[in-house]
Order: structure tokens, then C-alpha cells, then sequence
């Protein structure tokens, strides 16, 4: 009887794990989009904040990137993922798309450091800082397509889609940080 080669099984049992991980944030992604207020300026209020930073501060930099890009792609070829249950190219060329393609590098900024079980304070706060710096890139990218699409200038547009949502987010992406480090305790992702 041959000798199973343990290290082989347990890599391969780590991908297989690594990629639902990545599925279930981007189904995750996809049902937190779906909870929305739609206000006049195009721009709704959702849960998107909260599960693109949990993705990252869970899952880490590339894993989460994955998992947002999924989300990206899925929604793009017509599988009804964006808000409000919006799909396609259509949308993601909207006012709103630059917020969805600011997904990618608010998972990377959340996901730089990895939670540690013997985390320092400074490692905490850099970690929440890090989300935060995450926040300020998906509102930039987010806030300058719609002031392209709308032709208005840049702050007048962060007045309208960024300004009104920034304690929302900000709130959001603290609580995200600290499901996920009660999370990163429970469960080995």
C-alpha cells in the first residue's frame, strides 16, 4: 500500500479552501450589494463598504483582489450582482462604476496586513489605517467618473456621491475590521 504524501494533500486541500474563500466573499459581495437605497444623485447607500473591507481584512491583499475582480467580472457578462440587482458593461461605465472598480484597491489596502494572534496595537491601528487609505481610493475613483460622466468638476461631484456617504463608510470599514478580527480568531481562512 503506498504512502500518502501528506504535504501534496494538505496543499492541495489549502487551494481548494483558498478558492471558496474567494467565492463565498464574492458571493457575499454580490448579496451586500443588493441591500440598497437609491437616492437622486444615482448613487445608493449599501452594504458594499462593509463586505469589500471584511473581504480584504479577512481574506488579504490577492485573495481579496480576486474575489472583487470576480465580482467585477461576473457582473459585467449580465449575472445580476450590482446594486440593486443592476448587471452588465452598462453599469460598471456609469455613475457608479469607478465606486465598483475602487473595490480592487480597497480589498488590497485592507488586505496588506494579515491579522496576527499576537497583533500589537500599532499593527491594529496601521491595519484600520491601512482600510481606511483603502476608502480614500475607491471615493476618489468613484467621486472622479461620476464628475467625467456628469461634467462637473471634481469637488462639486465629492459633494453629491462621496461627502454624504464618508462617516457611512468610514463606520462601516471599523466594523468590518472588528468582525474580522473576531472572525480571524474563529475560523483559519
Amino acid at each position: 500500500m503506498p504512502i500518502k504524501d501528506n504535504t501534496a494533500m494538505s496543499k492541495s486541500h489549502a487551494r481548494v479552501r483558498s478558492v471558496a474563500m474567494v467565492g463565498l466573499f464574492t458571493a457575499i459581495l454580490a448579496v451586500c450589494s443588493q441591500v440598497a437605497i437609491p437616492l437622486p444623485s444615482g448613487v445608493p447607500i449599501t452594504l458594499q463598504t462593509a463586505a469589500v473591507a471584511l473581504c480584504g481584512y479577512m481574506l488579504g491583499s490577492w485573495r481579496s483582489a480576486s474575489a472583487a475582480l470576480a465580482y467585477i467580472v461576473i457582473g459585467a457578462v449580465g449575472v445580476p450582482v450590482f446594486s440593486s440587482f443592476g448587471a452588465g458593461v452598462g453599469v460598471l461605465v456609469g455613475r457608479t462604476g469607478g465606486f465598483i472598480f475602487g473595490f480592487v484597491p480597497m480589498v488590497i489596502c485592507c488586505g496588506l496586513l494579515k491579522y496576527k494572534p499576537d497583533e500589537t496595537k500599532l499593527r491594529a491601528v496601521m491595519r484600520l489605517v491601512l482600510g481606511l487609505v483603502g476608502l480614500i481610493l475607491l471615493h476618489i475613483l468613484g467621486t472622479l467618473q461620476f464628475a467625467l460622466l456628469t461634467k462637473t468638476g471634481f469637488f462639486a461631484a465629492a459633494l453629491v456621491v462621496s461627502v454624504p456617504f464618508l462617516i457611512k463608510d468610514v463606520v462601516s470599514v471599523v466594523i468590518a475590521y472588528a468582525v474580522s478580527m473576531r472572525l480571524a480568531k474563529l475560523v483559519k481562512i
